[in-house]
């Protein structure tokens, strides 16, 4: 072999290696490129994951702020309307707890009532002996049925008339106006047996007390309706 047979065998073997290099190169870049396209797929995808996680976590809490607040909106109105129910049959009570002054203007009529009231509360202690009060205002008439009420009782229970003792400790007069918060009493009595263990307070205020709770959820129905008995 001569000189230039040498001289192109050289010639082809670096064209065969020089053509395998460039094609391993473009093996490389293009796989390179490829990893480097899923790579930044990957990150990109990443990336819009966390936004919308971010996004959706943000929406959840301004979604439940709503649902706090429009909670907490309900509940002030609710508040406010049972607050204005309240104030309504308070101012119910208190009207009528106003009229109950003006039972003693009919003197017949509570003559006759501070009697039932006392058999009554006779009814509830039976006791042989018993301590009554009253209001001053209202001693005379109490005095005037005493008797008639304990034989009242008696009959009633097929025992002897009981002792009755008028305290010399008066319950509290009539308020001098409406708007008075000093203690009062509008009428009645209270009677206890004498060692105190055993009270009825049979007073025109604690009646309404009594009648009013009792009352109550129908007072309730008839002003608000099924749902607020």
């Amino acid at each position: 072999m001569n000189d230039s047979d040498v001289s192109k065998q050289i010639q082809q073997m670096v064209r065969f290696i020089r053509q395998e290099a460039e094609e391993k190169a473009n093996e490389i870049a293009v796989s390179a490129e490829e990893e480097f396209n899923i790579e930044k797929l990957q990150l990109v995808e990443a990336d819009k994951k966390k936004i919308r996680q971010e996004y959706e976590r943000k929406e959840k809490q301004v979604d439940i702020r709503k649902k706090i607040e429009y909670s907490m909106q309900l509940n002030a109105s609710r508040i406010k309307v049972l607050q204005a129910q309240d104030d309504l049959i308070n101012n119910m009570k208190e009207a009528a707890s106003k009229e109950l002054l003006n039972v003693n203007r009919d003197h017949h009529l509570y003559t006759n009532l501070l009697k039932a009231l006392i058999v009554q509360s006779l009814l509830r202690l039976k006791e042989p002996s018993v301590l009554l009060r009253c209001r001053k205002d209202d001693k005379h008439l109490v005095e005037h049925v005493l008797d008639s009420a304990a034989q009242e009782y008696a009959e009633k229970e097929n025992v002897e008339p009981p002792e009755i003792i008028i305290d010399d400790v008066y319950l509290p007069s009539a308020p001098s106006h409406h708007d008075s918060h000093d203690p009062y009493c509008s009428g009645g009595v209270v009677l206890a047996s004498r060692d105190g263990k055993i009270v009825c307070e049979n007073t025109l205020d604690a009646r309404l007390d009594v009648v009013f709770r009792k009352k109550l959820p129908e007072i309730r129905k008839q002003l608000f309706g099924q749902a607020a008995a």
